[in-house]
């Protein structure tokens, strides 16, 4: 008991630091996979429904973003832009970057549903006279929606681990308030297992949150 006693009691002694990480983890994850979900969904929509040369240009994007590491990615939104005129401050190079990163693999996700309707089901609303925006607002969306929801999920689990990398640029995320701690009180094991464990409940609430929207999307049998 007594090293438990002992953790416990260095982690009030810190709560606020912890808190402060956490809050910035949360909040950057947060606006990374609401921007990278969003910019996601128009490169989905220009794979599919995009002309040559759009498509062309998106293709390149998405297997660029897709293929390039993410830490590249930071360094290169906190440095490169930088040096062209961009001052971005460390919290919103990296939510640019994950938002990024995001959107290339949510692009993915969302031209692989909407691939996967079969394609009598535009015809049929072209048929009964709907227009493209509705077709896809009320026949294409949901449907897609239900088959890239699991892979949607994966996806937003991986950029909140991927915010741990923010440290190299500054970001006083969990992980880097986490390795201040450790450096005051050398409890590595006890805090870097605390760690884990807050990332765990942050990725299980968006799994929650996946499953919520899942059922709330399926059609009834």
């Amino acid at each position: 008991m007594t090293g438990l006693t002992a953790f416990l009691d260095q982690l009030w002694i810190a709560r606020f630091v912890v808190l402060k990480g956490l809050g910035v983890t949360v909040s950057i994850s947060s606006l990374a996979i609401v921007a990278g979900s969003l910019l996601g969904v128009l490169v989905g929509l220009a794979l599919v429904y995009g002309n040559p040369v759009l498509r062309l240009i998106v293709r390149a994007y998405t297997d660029f973003i897709r293929g390039t590491p993410v830490l590249v990615l930071v360094l290169a939104s906190y440095y490169v832009l930088s040096t062209i005129g961009i001052e971005l401050g460390p919290f919103q190079a990296g939510v640019l970057a994950l938002a990024v990163f995001c959107s290339s693999h949510v692009g993915e996700i969302v031209r692989g549903g909407l691939q996967a309707i079969p394609k009598g089901q535009t015809e049929a609303a072209k048929a009964i006279g709907l227009t493209f925006r509705q077709t896809f607002a009320y026949v294409l969306w949901p449907q897609a929606l239900r088959q890239f929801l699991p892979a949607w999920v994966n996806t937003a689990a991986e950029m909140v681990k991927a915010s741990t990398l923010l440290s190299v640029i500054g970001v006083t995320e969990l992980l880097l308030r986490t390795q201040e701690i450790i450096s005051r009180n050398f409890m590595s094991l006890q805090f870097y297992f605390f760690a884990g464990l807050l990332y765990f409940v942050i990725n299980y609430g968006i799994e929650r949150l996946g499953k919520y929207v899942e059922r709330k999307t399926v059609v009834p049998s």
